[in-house]
C-alpha cells in the first residue's frame, strides 16, 4: 500500500523510477582472446551479433562492456561481464541498480550442456544446473527467479573432460548450427522485449 501511494502522489524522485521499455540482456562468457569461439562463451557471441545486426557500439564501462540498442520503442542494454564466468552476478547487480530496471526485464544469455547443440529454451526462472555463472547469479540476487535464454552446446565429451569441452572452441561440423543458433537467439531476445516471456516460450523453446 505505501509502495502504491507513493506511485500515486509523487514521492518517487524521477531517477528513482524504473522505465518499463528497458531491458538488460546479459551474455555470460570470460574475456581474454583465448576464450574467444569456445562453447562457454556463447552468450557473449550471440549479444556481438544482436549489436552488429542493430549497428550497436560496444562501451567499456564499469564490470563489463555495454552496447544500447533499440527494438520498437525498447531501449536493449547489452552486457558483457567483465567479472569472468564465476562473478557475473556482481555485474548484473551493478547494471540493474545504475539502469534501474527490474528482475523481470533482465535476459541471461547462458551455455547450456545438457541440451543439445542448437536448441534453445527460455525459462523466466529455474535451477542453476550446475552452471557457475548462473550459480553466481543466484547467490548475488537472492533468487532463481530472473529470466534466462539457454542456448544448447551438447556433450559430446568423456568423462572428466566438461572443462576441457565448454572451454573448447567449435568444430568445424558444427559452425553452421552454431550461426543459425545464434541468429535465432537474437531473434528470441528481441521476441522477449516485444511480446513478452509466455508468448517467446511458446514460439522459440522446443
Amino acid at each position: 500500500m505505501l509502495e502504491w501511494l507513493r506511485k500515486l502522489f509523487g514521492l518517487y524522485k524521477v531517477e528513482e523510477i524504473e522505465d518499463p521499455m528497458k531491458y538488460l540482456i546479459v551474455g555470460l562468457g570470460n574475456i581474454g582472446s583465448e576464450y574467444d569461439g569456445t562453447r562457454h562463451n556463447i552468450g557473449f557471441d550471440v549479444l556481438d551479433y544482436l549489436a552488429e545486426e542493430n549497428n550497436g557500439k560496444w562501451k567499456t564501462e564499469s564490470m563489463g562492456d555495454l552496447c544500447e540498442i533499440k527494438h520498437k520503442g525498447r531501449t536493449l542494454c547489452l552486457l558483457k561481464p567483465s567479472t569472468y564466468m564465476n562473478r557475473s552476478g556482481k555485474a548484473i547487480n551493478y547494471w540493474m541498480t545504475k539502469k534501474k530496471i527490474k528482475r523481470d526485464k533482465i535476459l541471461v544469455v547462458v551455455d547450456d550442456l545438457h541440451m543439445t547443440l542448437g536448441k534453445l529454451r527460455l525459462r523466466g526462472k529455474g535451477s542453476d544446473g550446475g552452471h557457475n555463472g548462473l550459480k553466481d547469479i543466484q547467490q548475488v540476487l537472492g533468487g532463481t527467479n530472473y529470466p534466462r535464454l539457454k542456448f544448447g552446446i551438447g556433450n559430446d565429451f568423456h568423462s572428466g573432460q566438461q572443462v576441457n569441452f565448454v572451454l573448447g572452441k567449435w568444430d568445424d561440423k558444427e559452425m553452421d548450427i552454431v550461426n543459425k543458433t545464434i541468429k535465432k537467439s537474437a531473434e528470441a531476445i528481441k521476441s522477449f522485449t516485444s511480446i513478452g516471456i509466455k508468448f517467446t516460450m511458446e514460439r522459440f523453446n522446443g
